[in-house]
């Protein structure tokens, strides 16, 4: 019979309590939030709040410049200190001990602003690292911080924390990775102030202000509140979700059936021998050189002379932007792919690849929406050895493959992205870090609403009380951006949502302690992403300059419309901002004022600076009663600005 062995009562039991202790341990161990971390600024002269998690009921014990800050987890396992006001410095360390000890190591005090938007404050300064080269290879901040918040949805409501991220500095390698327009905007306060600046990046291209609004914030939006609901019904989502995912392999199963990717010889390769490829120009959108609504997969192919003096030696292709995907052969090599429309295309070519003569070029272009093909307007030219070659001019084209149009039912949620919902960014980009302690705020966005202006007239408002309100920091300084000209020009007085959208902005000026940076004359007429991103950056911190640091010295804006009155036959304008002056900025008359009598037909009008004021007046007006000033998409050649090298905002006396 096998011997049984018998363990003793007293060993279990201490067997037992050890294992308890252990899970104990493992399950009340404190934690932190993903923006408490090294290298984090925390906000100078301000009660700072740091918090954390735990068991509840656990001790938690915070250890920061010499003092000792006490406190214990609640119920929910929550726990939170507000560290004493300190003077700007650094860098130092922070204890924070439980039943664990965690160091967080190389913590600035400093000025802190959350960044947040749509894609014009996501772009990197990667994306325009040939217009911003010197600015990224001279990057030497190191108490300048960015931390970059991954996109993430949440539609069920506000998350406890952030996605995983880290605070990184300022230099050669970390900048590529910051917001340029929020670089920008730090370095100028650093420069000017030597105090160490903190930024929190949420933005997410592409996105409404719906989304980064929490639900409270939309009480007075039935529309938004209904979608909220609607969205609660998780069954109904996932349905949503996996009809578009379907819709998703369908399209993708298209790519790959791509002719010129499955027949025998490929069209790239160099023993292709061309058939049935018609012309086409470049740059442009095919759907405006004979090819109606097609959405689809279009090859481009053509011969490039190029020199001997260019072969041998590494070179740079320069294709523009290309609306949607690509990629570039050469010679039967990929040298180049972009999945996406927005950054412009620069492929670098390695040595050899290029060969003295007749070189084989071919772009193959995939568009799932709108119109495809090459933004006019940009560079298109490839560059070696100080020489270049333009590649603009007549190209072949030929059709790969044809995307049928996506059907489904429910009003179009077929189409749904949890990123545009109403609440999704707030709930988890916005929510878990408004117990950061700010100096303020800078938004860039509205691309994404301009379709409903008057929405978004109220919508900015309720944003800027909304996240005020989940701060509990008071009347927090908020700065904008307005929106810059956009689209083609019209030669003609017009109606213009861009221009109302500009309206909601400047209109917005009247909620307290905000700040609105005008760039009414920073955009593209092709690229709702303008490459001048260091304009924008600095007047957003000229005007922090004033609203945050109070410098009243600073001319903080360009001209903004103040009141009319009518002079007989002329109209009028006073403004605020002007400055030391107001000033046409090429010297030639002010263009784009228009005037109109009682029956609101305008038509350019002339107008002539009069000291502080604007004078307008037409001949074709005898009786005027209304001025609009810049009143459309695209008011290109703007010049009317204060001597301190401003713009003016667009406006209009007819509401």
């Amino acid at each position: 019979m096998p011997h049984k062995r018998i363990v003793p009562r007293k060993l279990s039991f201490i067997f037992l309590v050890a294992c308890c202790l252990l899970a104990y341990q493992a399950s009340s161990q404190v934690k932190l939030p993903s923006l408490v971390s090294d290298g984090m600024v925390l906000q100078r002269d301000a009660k700072t709040k740091v918090w954390g998690w735990a068991a509840p009921g656990e001790k938690v014990t915070v250890n920061f410049k010499g003092k000792s800050y006490k406190t214990k987890a609640d119920a929910d396992g929550k726990w939170a200190v507000s560290l004493a006001p300190m003077k700007a410095g650094g860098p130092y360390t922070m204890e924070i001990k439980a039943s664990n000890q965690i160091t967080i190591k190389d913590i600035l005090l400093g000025d802190v602003y959350f960044v947040s938007g749509q894609s014009n404050m996501v772009h990197q300064m990667s994306l325009h690292n040939v217009t911003y080269a010197n600015d990224i290879a001279t990057a030497n901040y190191p108490q300048i911080r960015h931390f970059w918040i991954p996109t993430t949805t949440n539609l069920e409501g506000p998350a406890k924390d952030l996605p995983q991220s880290a605070w990184k500095t300022a230099n050669p390698q970390d900048v590529n990775n910051f917001s340029a327009v929020a670089y920008f905007f730090a370095r100028k306060l650093y420069e000017q102030y030597q105090v160490p600046i903190g930024l929190i990046n949420a933005s997410v291209g592409g996105t409404p202000i719906e989304a980064w609004t929490s639900k409270e914030g939309l009480k007075e939006f039935p529309a938004a509140l209904a979608t909220i609901e609607r969205n609660s019904d998780t069954s109904y989502v996932n349905s949503i979700k996996r009809r578009a995912q379907a819709a998703a392999r369908a399209n993708q199963k298209k790519v790959e059936q791509d002719k010129g990717l499955t027949e025998s010889v490929r069209w790239y390769e160099t023993a292709y021998k061309p058939k049935g490829w018609r012309n086409i120009n470049i740059p442009g959108y095919w759907e405006d050189q004979g090819i109606k609504d097609l959405n689809g997969v279009v090859w481009y192919r053509r011969e490039i002379d190029i020199p001997a003096s260019m072969t041998g030696v590494p070179a740079k292709v320069h294709l523009g932007r290309i609306v949607d995907a690509d990629a570039l052969y050469i010679n039967g090599e990929q040298v180049g792919n972009t999945t996406y429309q927005y950054p412009q295309r620069r492929y670098s070519v390695p040595a050899g690849v290029l060969k003295h003569g007749k070189n084989t070029f071919v772009v193959r272009v995939t568009n799932q929406g709108g119109k495809g093909g090459f933004v006019p307007d940009k560079p298109y030219f490839i560059e070696a050895n100080g020489q270049t070659v333009d590649l603009k001019g007549y190209w072949q084209y030929k059709v790969g493959e044809v995307f049928r149009p996506a059907t489904g039912g429910n009003g179009g949620d077929f189409y749904f992205n949890a990123q545009n919902q109403p609440t999704a960014l707030y709930n988890a980009m916005v929510a878990p870090a408004t117990d950061y302690t700010l100096k303020g705020i800078l938004w860039y966005q509205g691309e994404s609403n301009a379709g409903n202006p008057a929405e978004y007239k109220k919508l900015l408002p309720a944003l800027i009380n909304d996240w005020r309100d989940k701060w509990q920091q008071g009347n927090i300084p908020f700065l904008y951006v307005q929106l810059p000209n956009f689209l083609e020009v019209n030669y003609l007085p017009s109606e213009s949502n861009w221009a109302l959208m500009r309206e909601a902005a400047l209109e917005t000026l009247s909620v307290p302690n905000t700040a609105m940076a005008v760039t009414i004359e920073l955009g593209e007429w092709n690229d709702i992403h303008p490459d001048n991103k260091k304009d924008v950056g600095e007047r957003l911190a000229l005007a922090a300059q004033e609203l945050v640091y109070g410098d009243k010295k600073v001319v903080s804006s360009g001209p903004l419309f103040q009141s009319s009155t009518i002079d007989g036959n002329k109209i009028i304008l006073s403004f605020t901002h002007v400055g030391s002056g107001l000033t046409s900025l090429d010297g030639e008359e002010l263009e784009w004022f228009a005037i109109a009598g009682a029956d609101k037909k305008f038509v350019w009008a002339k107008a002539r600076i009069e000291g502080d004021k604007v004078v307008v007046w037409s001949e074709e007006v005898p009786e005027p009663k209304y001025v609009r000033y810049a009143w459309a998409d695209n008011p290109a050649g703007v010049n009317f600005y204060n001597k301190e090298g401003l713009p003016a905002s667009p406006f209009r006396t007819d509401k």
